[in-house]
């Protein structure tokens, strides 16, 4: 399955940047008793309808021509990262400069287990920098961060 992954990311990538979005995930498996095939896209501002609608019918001919899985049957959706959609890659951080992130760490740093700010630097030495309350600088190491997520506000 991960070849099957791997094989429609590095295809569709291109296609996808044509039409005006990100590639940002594929996944491909089991879901209610059939084969899924999901592209998850970006833009700046967000996904709507409309926008999944245009990738899918951009897609859809080249992923037939591809036929990625052989003579398997799946589904194809095309879907937003979500919300909520952890940050785990460079460039899930580069997409994110600049916007409010929480960080929840596998052991207390600084003190703090959870903290959340702006995302004001990604340093080449693996460490990210948030801007917290009162424009203190915190900088952090990837690795000691357990989870890293868009701050969802309501």
């Amino acid at each position: 399955m991960e070849d099957i992954v791997k094989k429609v990311s590095e295809f569709l990538s291109p296609i996808v940047e044509k039409v005006g979005y990100e590639l940002v995930d594929v996944t491909y498996k089991k879901e209610y008793g059939n084969m899924t095939l999901t592209v998850y896209v970006w833009k700046k501002g967000g996904i709507s309808l409309d926008d999944c609608e245009c990738v899918h019918n951009a897609i859809t001919g080249p992923l037939d021509e591809l036929n990625p899985t052989g003579e398997v049957a799946y589904h194809l959706n095309v879907s937003s990262p979500g919300l909520d959609r952890p940050i785990v890659s460079k460039r899930d951080y580069e997409r994110n400069l600049g916007e409010e992130i929480e960080l929840i760490f596998k052991a207390p740093v600084q003190g703090k287990k959870k903290i959340d700010g702006r995302l004001v630097d990604i340093l080449d030495t693996d460490e990210i920098v948030l801007e917290i309350k009162n424009s203190v600088k915190f900088t952090v190491k990837k690795d000691t961060i357990s989870v890293a997520r868009p701050l969802i506000r309501f």
